[in-house]
């Protein structure tokens, strides 16, 4: 299955070049993209150094918004399943195959990479947050989803070229808006069970009371769609 890696990035210079070189060194002829939202730091050259194609968003987008430049990308170039990771080493290379496998046993158009089996060093907030926001995720969907906040993903371009096009959200609530448009029409969701990683020195591009609001205001929306 031809592969796309695809790794929103902004301001991750210290950490996108492992996570570029793990993929890579996983050895199943997977293709690396970077998308590097805004960032003021070296994260372009840095990924282009590890192996990996880079498209720069010259000002910061959202992470959607470079979600969707990679499913783009992966459209107009032939991929058949698309894996999205955070490059910031708190989503395992390492557990690639492990999706791939997933996709393929369970006949699934997206496999979500679940953490709540064991949530290890997780804040307490996040926990309570992430259960919260997937028994919503669940309910509009029309299917469980146990960890909906969860960027670690393998998707079938199938599905993709269905689902990009309508996407109107950019920020972190596009993740859970893929997943409501998924269900509603029929996509199959499915979860493996991932490590909970939490780096030292991360920084969080979540902000807490516009991301909230901007889950809320999908929600709204979402009654609407069929």
């Amino acid at each position: 299955m031809r592969t796309l890696v695809v790794v929103p990035s902004k301001n991750l210079e210290d950490a996108v070049g492992d996570v570029v070189r793990q993929v890579l060194g996983l050895d199943l002829g997977l293709d690396v993209l970077v998308i590097d939202d805004g960032s003021t730091d070296d994260t372009s050259r840095v990924a282009r150094e590890a192996g990996a194609e880079v498209i720069e968003h010259p000002e910061n987008l959202g992470k959607g918004a470079a979600l969707k430049t990679g499913f783009e990308y992966a459209l107009e170039r032939g991929y058949e399943a698309v894996v999205t990771l955070d490059g910031d080493g708190q989503h395992d290379p390492a557990a690639i195959p492990q999706f791939l496998e997933a996709l393929e046993k369970t006949g699934a158009d997206i496999v979500i990479g679940t953490r709540m089996h064991a949530v290890g060093e997780m804040p307490k907030l996040r926990i309570w947050t992430n259960r919260t926001t997937s028994r919503v995720v669940s309910l509009l969907s029309r299917q469980t989803v146990p960890d909906s906040q969860s960027g670690y993903r393998i998707i079938r371009v199938s599905a993709l070229a269905d689902l990009t096009g309508s996407l109107v959200t950019t920020r972190y609530d596009t993740e859970s808006e893929l997943l409501v448009r998924a269900g509603r029409r029929g996509y199959k969701i499915a979860s493996t069970d991932i490590e909970s990683i939490y780096t030292t020195g991360a920084v969080s591009h979540i902000h807490p009371i516009a991301d909230t609001l901007r889950f809320l205001r999908l929600v709204g929306r979402s009654l609407f769609w069929r």
